[in-house]
């Protein structure tokens, strides 16, 4: 420390005087904190993921004439087209029962999936200049995208609900219905923790989301979303990976629980929960310990 001392001709001088500064409880900016402080301030951010997914979904589709009813309409002509293709032309639905009610469940959220984890896949790069203008947990911006997708899901879900009882043959509602809630939130925690695996690794090698469509159009055909899974009957290998997709498994819980009016089998809530809170456990510490690195020499 400096202090100005006067001497006997009145003229000032610097003096010199020791003291010790403590540095403890310092931290550097941009520290990437202790995983349990990054929790709580993920939680902190909890109100601005809500309000942030809910403007999304408000103004997603505020530049189409049709709004909103994209939401519905996308997934109806999608299932319509392979209804066309995979129902009529290559009667790809033999031995299944309701085939139109069991293309409707797998396409309406297959889609749902897909969308949350190529968005999410992408949400560091496509928020970059937030990323390297504001301090916050980068997790919050794959929150928003999987939250984003939940609210959309309402009038989708609604929608599909819908169209299942129009169409033949006629099916009887009842409080198996209700399951769909809670595979619901497995499926938004599985792609939850796929994301946030998969924004890592695309933050740092771009080239990875070019291959994620392809990708995705594998896992659809994996997990028996347009076809029986008695098409690989010949094929026991292949037909036991099929069965421990947890895609596969939410699909089969929702339409043993709509169409068929049947109990899930509680080895389908076993696997599809193992594989969503597995993914989540390794997403997050996988994620988080890149923190710093998010946004920079990019």
């Amino acid at each position: 420390m400096f202090r100005l001392m006067a001497d006997s001709k009145g003229k000032s001088r610097a003096n010199v005087v020791p003291t010790s500064v403590n540095l403890r409880g310092l931290t550097r900016v941009g520290a990437k904190p202790p995983f349990l402080d990054y929790l709580v301030a993920l939680w902190d951010y909890r109100h601005f993921v809500f309000f942030d997914a809910k403007a999304n979904v408000q103004s997603g589709n505020s530049r189409d004439r049709l709004g909103s009813i994209w939401l519905i309409l996308n997934p109806v002509l999608s299932g319509l087209t392979y209804y066309l293709i995979f129902g009529v032309l290559l009667q790809a639905s033999r031995g299944v029962e309701n085939f139109i009610g069991y293309l409707i469940i797998g396409v309406f959220l297959f889609q749902m999936s897909s969308r949350a984890i190529s968005n999410g896949a992408k949400a560091i790069r496509s928020n970059l200049k937030v990323v390297q203008a504001f301090n916050f947990p980068r997790a919050t911006l794959l929150l928003s995208v999987n939250m984003r997708e939940l609210l959309g899901s309402v009038p989708v879900v609604l929608a599909m609900f819908l169209l299942i009882l129009l169409f033949p043959p006629e099916e009887q509602i009842s409080w198996l219905w209700l399951l769909i809630v809670p595979a619901l939130l497995l499926q938004t925690v599985l792609n939850l923790g796929v994301g946030l695996v998969l924004a890592r690794v695309v933050s740092k090698v771009n080239d990875i989301s070019n291959l994620l469509s392809v990708a995705l159009r594998f896992l659809m055909y994996g997990s028996c979303v347009i076809f029986p899974i008695t098409l690989f009957d010949q094929f026991p290998t292949i037909r036991a990976i099929i069965e421990w997709n947890p895609i596969y498994q939410m699909l089969t819980i929702v339409r043993q629980s709509v169409l068929y009016n049947e109990l899930p089998a509680w080895e389908s809530w076993a696997i599809l929960a193992a594989w969503a809170l597995g993914f989540l456990a390794v997403g997050l510490v996988y994620f988080w310990n890149a923190e710093e690195t998010y946004g920079r020499d990019q």
